[in-house]
C-alpha cells in the first residue's frame, strides 16, 4: 500500500510559479512511474508530466518549456515545477504512482492562476 501526500498548490496571478510536491510513503514498495495529472471545470482528467525511476520525462504539450517535472528517488518524492502560469492551467493537480503495476493517487491539490 503507498499514500500520497501531496502540497504547493495556491493561487498565483498569470505569470507567475508554484512548485508542487508529492511525497510516497509505503514499506517495501518499488515506486515505478511518478507523475501529475490536472482537471479543470467540467473537463476531464487529463496528464501533465510523468517520469520513470530511469529519470525519463513526458509532458502534455500544453505545459512543455513551462513544466519541469522531477524525482528524488531517494524520498520517493516527485516535484513539478510551474513557471510562466496561465489562467487556463487553474486546476486541481493530482499526484499518480504506479507501483508494483498498481495505481495510487493523491487527494489533489487546487491550482488557481488569475489572470
Amino acid at each position: 500500500q503507498v499514500h500520497l501526500v501531496e502540497s504547493g498548490g495556491g493561487s498565483v496571478q498569470a505569470g507567475g510559479s508554484l512548485r508542487l510536491s508529492c511525497a510516497a510513503f509505503g514499506s517495501r514498495v518499488s515506486i515505478d512511474i511518478m507523475g501529475w495529472y490536472r482537471q479543470g471545470p467540467g473537463k476531464q482528467r487529463d496528464l501533465v508530466a510523468l517520469i520513470t525511476s530511469g529519470g525519463t520525462t513526458n509532458y502534455a504539450d500544453s505545459v512543455k518549456g513551462r513544466f519541469t517535472i522531477s524525482r528524488d528517488n531517494a524520498k520517493n518524492t516527485v516535484y513539478l515545477q510551474m513557471n510562466s502560469l496561465k489562467s487556463e492551467d487553474t486546476a486541481v493537480y493530482y499526484c499518480n504512482v504506479v507501483a508494483s503495476v498498481r495505481d495510487y493517487w493523491g487527494q489533489g491539490t487546487q491550482v488557481t492562476v488569475s489572470s
